[in-house]
């Protein structure tokens, strides 16, 4: 893409990409196409050695991804192109439903290059989509807002916040239609997914619609989960559900430290005859659009060997939000 290209050519190029029957060598290139013209726009590589774009940032509950990492995420082109069909759906399942209305997105996290705004704007009109955006990173705003300067494109932004998500109040909470929120890593590990749906799910409508949807971390018994394909590996259960998680929490209007821990029982799981424990972290974005293993980085599976003979009675699962987000295990006997 060349410096004189507009949000049209994005138009152009994100359409493609929203075919299904476009191959995954032209999806990758047209993404790369996409990802050096925004890095020419903003000056922002993705990949240069300064401390300032290589840090996380501190939040209430968790961190959140420095510049250089949130810019890289474009560049994971499943979930890009998952996550773009699933806005793109769900802006228009909205407008079927509030037909004389103006969608109104709310954006958590959007990183320097906001792309489910720079990417889908294009495919609307300003009077059809608005979108308020939300960073914590100030300087990650920053870049965001210029690049959303140089695409011409600043009439679909209701608002910008510099904020943190976890602990934010948003204004006219009533009025949106959509949250947008793809904080999230590998086991839910570090970012703030969880909080921020604690924080902001309650604040927003009851038919808000939230992409990705949900997150779902199951745990499952294996042989040999690469190499043996006689044996195909034994799904034990659902070690979080976070929409699950966010709903039974009615009682206390702040975030929990931790989620209610899962314990399994080993007796009922034959474990002598499995070699391997994995955890998988499924996102279900939107309808059927689905990221499951190995598709990103936010899927690969964490695979752990079972030492036998296996002396414990269970396996108890803790999520905790403070001080630290991370998912713990420990064994008892």
């Amino acid at each position: 893409m060349n410096k004189n290209a507009t949000a049209i050519d994005i138009k152009e190029k994100v359409s493609t990409l929203l075919k299904s029957n476009t191959q995954q060598a032209e999806v990758e290139n047209l993404i790369n196409e996409i990802h050096t013209y925004f890095r020419e726009l903003t000056q922002l590589t993705g990949f240069d050695n300064n401390i300032e774009h290589l840090a996380a940032v501190t939040t209430a509950k968790g961190k959140a991804l420095g510049l250089n990492h949130a810019a890289q995420c474009l560049l994971d082109y499943k979930r890009t192109v998952k996550f773009l069909k699933a806005m793109v759906t769900a802006i228009k399942d909205k407008q079927q439903h509030h037909p004389d209305e103006t969608i109104r997105v709310f954006y958590a996290g959007c990183g320097p290059y906001a792309p489910f705004v720079t990417l889908i704007a294009p495919l609307f009109s300003s009077e059809e989509v608005q979108f308020s955006l939300l960073e914590i990173n100030d300087k990650s705003l920053e870049y965001a807002k210029n690049l959303i300067q140089k695409l011409e494109i600043t009439n679909y932004i209701t608002n910008y916040y510099a904020a943190d998500a976890v602990t934010f109040k948003i204004p006219e909470a009533e009025k949106y239609h959509i949250l947008f929120s793809e904080t999230l890593d590998a086991l839910l590990y570090r970012e703030c997914y969880v909080p921020i749906l604690f924080n902001l799910l309650p604040q927003l409508p009851q038919d808000i619609t939230v992409v990705p949807k949900n997150v779902l971390v199951k745990m499952s018994l294996s042989v040999d989960p690469i190499a043996d394909s006689k044996h195909s590996p034994k799904e034990i259960d659902t070690i979080i559900d976070v929409r699950e998680a966010v709903s039974l929490n009615t009682i206390s209007t702040s975030t929990p430290s931790q989620l209610p821990d899962k314990k399994i029982a080993v007796s009922s799981l034959n474990i002598e005859q499995y070699n391997y424990m994995t955890l998988d972290t499924l996102v279900h974005i939107y309808n059927d659009i689905w990221l499951t293993r190995n598709e990103s980085s936010l899927t690969i599976p964490l695979e752990m060997g079972i030492e036998h003979p296996f002396l414990f009675n269970s396996i108890v699962y803790t999520y905790q939000m403070n001080p630290d987000i991370e998912l713990k295990y420990s064994l008892e006997k």
